[in-house]
């Protein structure tokens, strides 16, 4: 168990709100809510797991900072399987930071990011890429991405991540008292069951791995920057994407003269929407540095949405941004076709040739639905849903399983090589060593610290 010193944090989002919520786990966590928690019953007699009204009094001077709920909870049944304490303030941040340091003289220190979630894995509670998966929980910006982080917090990555690593260390058992005590009566194993086991346990983390690109789209979203001329309908796309106006839209040219963004949600895809200055040339000093930012956008973008205005025709500015583009993955929009003729789509659609290009009206919502159709073919093959099955969204676990399938293709080389059996162990045991990585079962203290630094503090 870890048992070190008491911590304490504010585990609501800072600034105004209904309730703001300071979090104490440790040994001291009742010492210190006893001194400072005033109810029609002492806090040391309340049962577990129950939520009480009082009052917090500072002891020294007998001020009454808050009226409050608090939670106690005895260890082990605990987020951290250690004594915890949860005082419900109102969420003031001035009352909340007052509690929190009448908590901190009372004996408690301030928790450092993440430190209830490590003391929760430390202490056995859940694995690593459980307590991981709270952040991606908390961070998720999408149903699916909730989805897929509750999944792995339910531990079925864990599960599967877990019974591939077993199976490597039974066969690596197996194979080192077949060598080693050959006298024993125990069944030999050959080497070609040790072939077809690692090979079934080598299918069975590809199949976990296949879908980490859908998984990464789930957990980090795509970003997609709007380019095109002036006056073509970008600021009116995002503003109809987005359902309300985030953009100023005018007829006059040059109106949107730095980066606007936006995070909407496109068939469950997370995505950063960038609608850029028009790209053209220009003397003006200010719209000029946005193109400059446009044209770097371009750059950084997973897509790039180009849009042509359909009652102009193709221009040369048109071609000009369309060869910037070209090469990078993209989609076309011809738009304002409610005011263009037929044959001038056509002869725009036939001087681009390219096979990504969508007809849309944006001022009458025609050819959005193609939109984000054609956003969702373009980077995910099927539903972007996890659905029941197992769906990796981390590039760490990602890797590993990449590294454990590699060692188990040596040890496959080593046995078409004619290589004994003992041989193999080496590979295998690298394998298995991979997978505990995952699970946090044999990562090192390095890893651990990187890892809970990107939480925020209080969780």
């Amino acid at each position: 168990m870890y048992t070190e010193d008491t911590i304490a944090a504010i585990s609501t989002a800072l600034g105004t709100g209904g309730i703001g919520i300071v979090r104490i786990s440790g040994d001291k966590a009742f010492d210190i809510a006893d001194r400072i928690f005033k109810g029609r019953t002492g806090f040391k007699s309340l049962k577990s797991h129950t939520i009480n009204y009082g009052k917090i009094v500072d002891p020294e001077s007998g001020e009454v900072l808050d009226e409050v709920l608090v939670a106690k909870m005895n260890k082990p049944r605990t987020y951290t399987r250690e004594d915890v304490v949860e005082i419900n303030c109102h969420g003031g941040p001035v009352v909340v930071r007052r509690v929190l340091e009448l908590v901190l003289r009372g004996g408690a220190r301030l928790a450092e990011p993440g430190e209830f979630t490590k003391r929760a894995f430390l202490n056995g509670r859940i694995d690593l890429s459980q307590a991981e998966a709270v952040v991606d929980l908390i961070n998720a910006k999408t149903d699916e991405g909730t989805r897929a982080a509750i999944g792995q917090l339910e531990g079925r990555l864990s599960a599967k991540i877990r019974e591939a690593r077993n199976s490597l260390i039974d066969l690596i058992a197996h194979i080192e008292v077949t060598v080693d005590y050959p006298e024993h009566d125990i069944e030999e194993i050959t080497g070609r069951m040790v072939y077809n086991q690692i090979r079934a346990i080598r299918q069975r983390l590809a199949d976990i791995a296949k879908d980490f690109d859908r998984g990464r789209i789930i957990r980090e979203g795509i970003s997609v920057v709007i380019v095109g001329r002036p006056n073509v309908g970008k600021s009116s796309l995002l503003n109809e994407l987005a359902g309300k106006n985030r953009a100023i839209v005018t007829d006059i040219p040059g109106t949107t003269r730095d980066i606007i963004e936006e995070y909407i949600n496109i068939k469950g895809i997370p995505v950063r929407i960038i609608d850029t200055a028009g790209i053209r040339e220009t003397e003006d000093k200010v719209e000029k540095i946005g193109v400059e930012r446009a044209e770097k956008a371009i750059e950084n973008a997973d897509l790039v949405i180009m849009m042509v205005d359909a009652s102009c025709g193709l221009t040369e500015e048109d071609i000009r941004i369309f060869m910037r583009i070209r090469k990078k993955k993209h989609i076309i929009m011809i738009n304002k076709i409610d005011i263009a003729e037929t044959e001038a789509v056509d002869h725009i659609r036939d001087q681009l040739d390219d096979e990504n290009i969508i007809t849309t009206s944006v001022k009458n919502g025609t050819g959005l639905d193609r939109l984000e159709d054609m956003i969702e073919e373009l980077f995910v093959e099927g539903s972007v849903g996890s659905g029941d099955g197992v769906i990796i969204t981390n590039i760490r676990h990602k890797d590993l399983i990449d590294k454990a399938i590699f060692s188990i293709d040596q040890a496959i080389g080593s046995y078409d090589g004619g290589m004994p059996l003992d041989c193999l162990t080496i590979d295998i045991r690298d394998a298995a060593e991979y997978l505990g990585q995952i699970t946090g079962e044999t990562v090192s203290d390095d890893v651990i610290e990187k890892i809970f630094s990107s939480f925020c503090v209080g969780k």
